[in-house]
């Protein structure tokens, strides 16, 4: 399929299923993928590891000066403390803006010579990459999202209370919506993906179906354009 996209931004609150949607919709257009949510998380895991609190601003600071790369691939950075650390770390200005760079350079750059990235996250089609010529918005109702998040811990083999799990999203939510700097929005050309009602096949489409109308757009731009 030819495309005249090189960003694709997903964006959305925790457990909405942006992570699975953007990494199907990489491997379907053959583009690099880049999860900015493992970059904090590798951050808050960082400084639990050093024996810090992540509410420390100079402690998470200096893990995102450090953050080592290979640290992206720990099975550990799906665990609900990473999440809750990343959380924290990431409501801090300073860390997003040690972090920013790495990822403009990705969705700029896309490593192994590729010829497009698909980023997702909070923040990417608002603050990272506003130049996105796609932006998907994936959400879904706290309650569902919460039995996914508890579904995924027991499938590995974790304890998890649903009523826990659930109070865990909502205080992260509100963390993302209210931080001061790039807070969880949806940008306002970015189309709208509501995942409630949707297993992982027909979230694929769904945002498939977001892709191609978003690419119907760049090219009766273009037709008009060069009228």
């Amino acid at each position: 399929m030819s495309v005249n996209f090189r960003i694709i931004a997903i964006d959305g609150p925790a457990a909405a299923g942006k992570g699975t949607l953007a990494r199907a919709l990489a491997k379907h257009f053959g583009f690099a993928y880049l999860d900015t949510g493992a970059l904090y998380r590798a951050v808050g895991l960082a400084v639990l590891r050093a024996g810090g609190d992540p509410a420390d601003t100079r402690a998470a600071i200096a893990a995102a000066e450090a953050l080592d790369d290979s640290l992206l691939d720990d099975p550990a950075l799906r665990s609900e403390e990473a999440g809750r650390a990343a959380s924290i770390v990431a409501a801090m200005p300073e860390v997003r803006t040690k972090l920013l760079e790495f990822q403009r350079k990705f969705a700029n750059e896309p490593p192994g010579g590729l010829p497009g990235a698909v980023i997702d996250g909070r923040d990417i089609g608002s603050v990272v990459c506003p130049q996105a010529e796609v932006k998907i918005f994936v959400t879904a109702s706290a309650e569902t999202r919460a039995r996914r998040r508890t579904d995924e811990l027991e499938e590995r083999g974790e304890s998890a209370d649903f009523g826990a799990v659930l109070a865990d999203i909502q205080a992260r939510d509100a963390r993302d919506e209210a931080r001061s700097t790039s807070p969880l929005i949806k940008a306002e050309d970015a189309l709208l993906l509501d995942t409630s009602n949707l297993d992982i096949e027909g979230a694929f489409r769904a945002a498939l179906d977001s892709v191609n109308r978003a690419q119907d757009i760049l090219d009766a731009k273009d037709r008009v354009e060069s009228e």
